[in-house]
């Protein structure tokens, strides 16, 4: 049982570490009331730029990410997969915070802030097919899945088969997450960055 120990404090904080809602803190310190109230009702960066200040999106985008690349980091000063475990826990942190009823983001910014922490070559390629689709479609949602499609499978080629099997399972995740978003993309009703609604 001891030897699982660490195992088990690597994914608590990096579970509770994820689990900080940053987005809806800076709105709420900023007076703008409650992110969740507006827009698609998450409390990630994208749904923080709708309150039509940049700034506090970008610092949402930047500590949300943050969140997985210091778990990650952390943690995988004792090992690889200490690290990749810490990561993923602050990457369910993100989506099921326990402070604010398990409603929380859909992980995008951690996602790619875990990479920073794990594998930051695969994060290089994460941020380029976001940037990519995203100057093609204007689609955060549609950004989103397709770097996260991408990201396990350049793992699996340049790093190694835990870490690739972790991000695939995120990925899963994150799909699942953006269920609604993929609805709209379907039927063309889905907002585009720099949309209020």
């Amino acid at each position: 049982m001891i030897a699982y120990l660490p195992f088990l404090w690597a994914a608590l904080g990096g579970y509770l570490l994820g689990s900080i809602p940053f987005g809806l803190l800076l709105t709420k310190f900023a007076g703008l009331g409650d992110v969740r109230k507006i827009g698609s009702g998450n409390i990630g960066a994208t749904n923080v730029l709708r309150t039509g200040n940049k700034k506090l999106a970008a610092a949402t985008l930047l500590l949300d990410a943050f969140k997985g690349t210091a778990a990650a980091l952390i943690a995988g000063q004792l090992g690889l997969e200490l690290g990749v475990i810490a990561g993923f826990a602050a990457f369910l942190g993100h989506l099921f915070p326990v402070w604010i009823g398990f409603k929380g983001g859909k992980g995008v910014a951690t996602y790619i802030g875990v990479l920073l922490g794990m594998a930051p070559w695969v994060a290089l390629a994460f941020a380029l097919a976001w940037l990519a689709t995203a100057f093609i479609s204007r689609y955060s949602s549609l950004s989103a899945l397709v770097a996260t499609l991408i990201a396990p499978v350049v793992e699996l080629f340049i790093g190694n088969q835990f870490t690739a099997a972790a991000l695939a399972l995120m990925t899963i995740i994150t799909w699942w997450k953006h269920r609604p978003n993929i609805k709209k993309l379907l039927a063309g009703t889905e907002s585009k960055i720099g949309d209020k609604g």
